[in-house]
This record gives structure tokens, C-alpha cells and sequence, in this order.
């Protein structure tokens, strides 16, 4: 699945409300935060490289990362209709895909965002 422009978040009202009335995770590396709103019709996502998480191509890099995790796993989402915010933390420059992917993970399921596999009992 490739990200369409129109599930962007472009808005700081938007990154705002995610802070003050969604959740959020912190991992090493990344911090996720969500909210879930019924009147989007698909997943609103934004990232957050700042300056603290390493330098300009660095930063680019980090959201070319996030981009491709969100892109593969978005439809394995319990539910789309929702703002998703991946923020790098300091360090996470220096961190493999592969890490990154971990920490992510991690976050995302600590939110909820993945269905819970059935019991099997």
C-alpha cells in the first residue's frame, strides 16, 4: 500500500489534538501516539524528525524508515480510522532498520493498533 497524500496530517490543530487526547507509547528510539477518530474515512498519518534526532539527511532517512513500516503494515491495523504520529527520538539516527522496525512494532502493539491474536484455548 502506498501512502496518498490525502493521509497525511498537514495541520498542527491535528498533531495537537493527537498530543493532548490520544495515547501515546515511548520505545528507545521512536515514540508513537494515536487517536482514533470515526469521521476520518482512512488512516491520517504524520512523522516527527527534529533536529535532536540527528542531521538533515539523517532526518530524511528516518522518515523514509517510517514511511515504508506504516506502508507495509497499515492494513494489518484493527482499525484505519485514526491519526498515527511516529516522533524519532535523539539517537534514533544511529539505529538499523531493523531496530527501528522493532521498536515500532513493539509500540504499535502496546497501542492496540494490531488485533489480538484468538485464544486458543
Amino acid at each position: 500500500m502506498r501512502l496518498p497524500r490525502k493521509c497525511s496530517i498537514n495541520r498542527r490543530a491535528d498533531f495537537a489534538r493527537v498530543k493532548s487526547l490520544g495515547q501515546a507509547k515511548a520505545g528507545r528510539f521512536v515514540i508513537v501516539s494515536t487517536l482514533a477518530d470515526p469521521t476520518l474515512e482512512s488512516l491520517k498519518t504524520g512523522f516527527i524528525t527534529t533536529r535532536r534526532s540527528g542531521k538533515a539527511h539523517d532526518r530524511v532517512l528516518l522518515r523514509r524508515h517510517f514511511r515504508v513500516l506504516v506502508q507495509a503494515h497499515a492494513l494489518e491495523f484493527s482499525d484505519l480510522r485514526r491519526f498515527l504520529i511516529t516522533i524519532a527520538r535523539p539517537g534514533a539516527a544511529l539505529a538499523t532498520f531493523a531496530e527501528l522496525k522493532a521498536d515500532w512494532f513493539k509500540q504499535a502493539k502496546r497501542l492496540g493498533l494490531f488485533p489480538r491474536p484468538a485464544d486458543k484455548t
